[in-house]
């Protein structure tokens, strides 16, 4: 494993751009109010199994990127995604023996910080705070929305190879 070369880093980037085109994707309104943290999940577990490729340098990145796309305030969304994949470094040793419910609950406390995160930094920026509850959801959905992303990713760094 020491001398073997990186294969397939395109996959991991392929999956941060879906992401980000899910995250600005058209939805029914009544499902806009629980979008899914997709950005998030993909750099959740890109930067837990393969850490020696994703980190927070990539999450700064990718959270520009985002911040670009969604027309926000330039490292508000940088700021966050460094948040979360610095917490996923901090625990990827833990995460990786958990089951996969816990993992779904671990997750869901990292991304409600980042969403708090957000919302402060929505607030500082002089936007008016949202209904807790609807900016909340996301987390949720994002959590219970886990195992099915793991799973295809798993499945797509397998297949592929992605190292």
């Amino acid at each position: 494993m020491i001398g073997t070369r990186p294969n397939n880093g395109w996959v991991i980037w392929l999956t941060f751009a879906i992401g980000l085109l899910l995250s600005v994707a058209p939805m029914p309104e009544f499902m806009e109010v629980g979008r899914p943290l997709w950005v998030a999940l993909f750099l959740s577990y890109w930067t837990l199994y393969v850490p020696h490729r994703i980190g927070m340098g990539t999450a700064w990145l990718l959270g520009l990127a985002a911040d670009v796309l969604y027309g926000t305030l330039l490292g508000q969304n940088a700021l966050v995604l460094t948040l979360v994949a610095f917490l996923v470094l901090l625990l990827q040793q833990r995460l990786r023996m958990f089951p996969m419910w816990q993992q779904s609950l671990v997750l869901l406390v990292v991304f409600g910080l980042a969403q708090l995160v957000r919302l402060w930094l929505n607030v500082l920026a002089g936007s008016p705070p949202p209904p807790t509850l609807p900016f909340l959801l996301p987390v949720l959905v994002s959590a219970l929305l886990w195992p099915w992303m793991f799973v295809a990713l798993r499945g797509i760094r397998s297949r592929l190879q992605v190292n």
